[in-house]
């Protein structure tokens, strides 16, 4: 996995803690475990999570196009979604697949 430095490119000033908690612990430490859970395995429940929460801004946007990277396919994000969407709600199952679909038809 390549080095988050999102956090502090876009908050280090600002808020340093939390850009390093960011890059450092999230994505450095708990990301790298790889021996508990695969990356594509976190990019599954990252993803279902964050359509769960409603959360529709680019950092959904990321995690889709992540689990793409890490071996998710089409048809396996368009299931993820679909059995999502009944537990997480109709709306946000709508809105994650238009994002889902911006991401896989790209490329």
């Amino acid at each position: 996995m390549e080095k988050q430095t999102a956090g502090k490119k876009q908050l280090g000033e600002f808020a340093p803690k939390f850009a390093e908690l960011n890059d450092d612990v999230l994505f450095g430490q708990v990301w790298s475990r790889e021996d508990k859970l695969s990356l594509r395995e976190r990019s599954i429940i990252t993803v279902s999570i964050l359509m769960a929460k409603g959360i529709f801004d680019s950092s959904l946007k990321v995690h889709i196009s992540n689990a793409k990277k890490y071996g998710v396919s089409s048809e396996e994000m368009a299931e993820i979604l679909t059995h999502a969407a009944f537990y997480a709600g109709w709306p946000n199952a709508w809105a994650a697949f238009r994002i889902a679909k911006e991401v896989y038809e790209s490329e």
